[in-house]
């Protein structure tokens, strides 16, 4: 079967089913496992050329309405017939969903029960340890710094906030993305801030910046320097590497409760 997947999450999604043998093109910011960087590319995900999607006769398209925007990809493969699945995981449990659904798909039942239970098995590993932690940590995560993105209750990262031993300082907010500024972030006064600027390489990214912003001073994570830069690839796509995300996180909120972060990828073991 030849697929292709026009968004980092989809292409992950296989990879975790086995199946990147499978995989002859993928958009142009796909870039796990490394080896897919090596496949021809077909576009950024808001603007996939479907000219070339349609001429490679591809069995299947994985497509994704995780971010706004990809709808027009949808419209261009349903005006050409083109066969494909679209995915719009929020949750954790979505992405479980998503896994099992392709397995079914492509024919991979039995490996996605196998990576799910994995998944599933981790999640209430980490829920357990949560569970016996009486103060969560107040945790600011921030998508981009100008204007100020968020994300709220209706996201996959306040559940890995609250598995972490935290607490989303935006899950009051219904929304799975919120525009907000940094005076309602200096009010709302998190212990923790993560930063996870979509579409920016740790390496370029200073956390010194949000220590200079007016008024920043007085929040408890920056006197306490509690800021991390993270990578944004295990927490901004709805793929089950979050949970390598999580593995990173909760030892930085609880060290006294949470392994430290062994680098090893749970559902795989590698």
């Amino acid at each position: 079967m030849k697929i292709i997947s026009l968004c980092p999450s989809n292409t992950e999604l296989i990879a975790y089913l086995g199946l990147l043998d499978h995989l002859i093109a993928v958009d142009e910011y796909s870039d796990w496992p490394p080896s897919v960087r090596a496949l021809p590319q077909v576009g950024p995900d808001l603007n996939i050329d479907i000219d070339k999607v349609e001429a490679m006769k591809p069995d299947l398209v994985l497509a994704s309405l995780s971010v706004p925007g990809m709808e027009r990809n949808v419209i261009e493969l349903q005006k050409r017939n083109i066969p494909h699945l679209v995915l719009q995981p929020h949750s954790l449990n979505d992405i479980a969903g998503d896994l099992l659904r392709l397995g079914e798909a492509l024919d991979q039942q039995k490996r996605a029960q196998t990576i799910v239970s994995r998944y599933h098995a981790f999640i209430d590993k980490y829920r357990q340890l949560a569970e016996k932690i009486e103060q969560r940590a107040q945790v600011y995560w921030e998508w981009w710094p100008k204007p100020v993105f968020t994300p709220g209750k209706a996201n996959w990262l306040s559940e890995i906030s609250e598995l972490a031993g935290g607490m989303n300082i935006f899950a009051d907010i219904k929304q799975a993305n919120i525009q907000t500024n940094w005076e309602e972030v200096k009010v709302r006064n998190p212990e923790h801030i993560c930063l996870v600027w979509v579409g920016v390489q740790t390496e370029k990214m200073d956390k010194n910046i949000v220590k200079k912003r007016p008024g920043w001073e007085e929040i408890e994570a920056v006197r306490t320097n509690r800021i991390y830069v993270l990578e944004e690839a295990l927490y901004c796509r709805p793929s089950p590497r979050l949970l390598v995300g999580l593995k990173k996180l909760a030892p930085l909120l609880h060290p006294y409760i949470f392994p430290k972060d062994d680098g090893i990828d749970c559902l795989l073991g590698q």
